[in-house]
């Protein structure tokens, strides 16, 4: 996610362009403080609603933890866990040396 300064704006509108045509939000803030989120204006966007399309993108980019996303989209944990599912998004992003290991446990 890409931050501009309320300043940059004036600069670089652009650049926020090309990164909402490129799929990607990007973060707007004043004297170093967070004040808004630009998100790209998607067919997902529309069908999800902008509270769950900012819960899976910033989940599916690594900024928020699945539980932190899933209270975002307003969703329990589970029914969210199976919305990013259908939306292909994975949920489980287990390394692959972390994943031998757990089955090797899960095995025992």
């Amino acid at each position: 996610m890409q931050t501009f300064s309320i300043r940059d704006l004036r600069e670089k509108s652009g650049e926020l362009s090309r990164e909402a045509e490129a799929g990607r939000a990007s973060l707007i803030t004043k004297r170093g403080e967070p004040i808004l989120v630009a998100l790209p204006f998607t067919a997902a966007l529309l069908d999800s609603g902008i509270k769950v399309a900012l819960a899976e993108y910033l989940f599916k980019e690594g900024i928020l933890s699945l539980g932190k996303a899933a209270k975002i989209a307003g969703m329990p944990y589970v029914l969210f866990s199976e919305h990013l599912s259908r939306m292909g998004i994975a949920v489980v992003d287990y390394p692959p040396e972390e994943l031998e290991e757990e089955l090797r446990v899960a095995s025992l």
